[in-house]
């Protein structure tokens, strides 16, 4: 476990029970047994943790959700229950944003938030594309935001009364499934078109995409941080990859999934799979 990690892992213990306006560096310093010194080679201020926190928690959330709609056979049930499992296993870390509402004032934030919202979004899309067939691809965009409001009603409730419920996690699934097919098989009348769905997320879809810089620059890191000789050399090859084009899609599929698999690049394996449009489903 890297210096940063382990910042990562202890400050989350403490903020959980003290929220982060009460937990000082100091705090911090002391739980992790190491100097301040030795966390501002790491972070440059408690805000830039609690931001890493939220980027390390989402990605991994986002990227999981992305595997699951590509590879489940019963994609509807998985993507729900995957959501409120995850979330159930890190309920002390999730209650901490929904406590801490002074943060809801800090730019920075809400504009990382509406960032992983949109890719939220688009991971819903495509479900919808695979689960559901042609007539009803009108409603599409009016169920991406049902099933999303299914999400943060349903995601509060789990949370704020897990201590004093233990929720059967398959049945909300298999529940909130019957009523997503029921919108879908009923509803007449859709509220957003393509185009106003487009409207609102114009500048979103421009900021999400990942460039082939960002992208080498994060290969080089994650190749000098990477100490599993089989990884770093897919890591290598997908670097090289990026400026000489050739590979197959096969090749390539292997690599990423090679990288996948190392939990320090799951989020690195997403951006690549969004980046040269490889199809991520099951081989049948």
């Amino acid at each position: 476990m890297t210096k940063k990690q382990l910042i990562m892992e202890k400050s989350i213990e403490l903020f959980a029970k003290q929220g982060f306006a009460a937990t000082s560096v100091q705090q911090i310093t002391e739980h992790c047994g190491i100097s301040k010194g030795a966390f501002y080679l790491s972070f440059k201020s408690k805000d830039e943790l609690i931001m890493a926190l939220v980027d390390y928690f989402m990605e991994q959330f986002i990227a999981k959700l992305d595997y699951t709609v590509n590879h489940e056979e019963d994609i509807l049930y998985h993507f729900y229950y995957e959501i409120f499992f995850t979330f159930k296993e890190n309920s002390s870390f999730a209650m901490l944003f929904i406590k801490e509402q002074a943060l809801s004032f800090n730019e920075e934030f809400i504009n990382k938030f509406t960032y992983y919202d949109h890719l939220l979004e688009k991971t819903i899309e495509r479900m919808i594309e695979k689960v559901y067939d042609q007539s009803i691809q009108q409603l599409k965009f009016d169920l991406v935001f049902s099933i999303k409001g299914f999400l943060n009603t349903y995601t509060h409730i789990v949370l704020s009364h897990h201590e004093l419920i233990d929720f059967d996690l398959h049945m909300l699934a298999e529940s909130l499934v019957e009523k997503t097919d029921i919108l879908a098989a009923h509803t007449k009348s859709p509220f957003f078109t393509e185009n106003l769905y487009q409207m609102l997320h114009q500048s979103l879809s421009e900021e999400a995409a990942t460039s082939k810089n960002e992208l080498k620059q994060l290969l080089k890191e994650k190749i000098e941080d990477v100490n599993d000789v089989y990884v770093k050399d897919s890591l290598v090859l997908l670097r090289e990859e990026l400026e000489e084009k050739t590979l197959s899609s096969v090749l390539l599929k292997g690599l990423i999934e090679n990288i996948r698999h190392h939990r320090d690049c799951v989020w690195l394996s997403y951006l690549l799979f969004n980046y040269f449009k490889i199809d991520r489903a099951q081989d049948k």
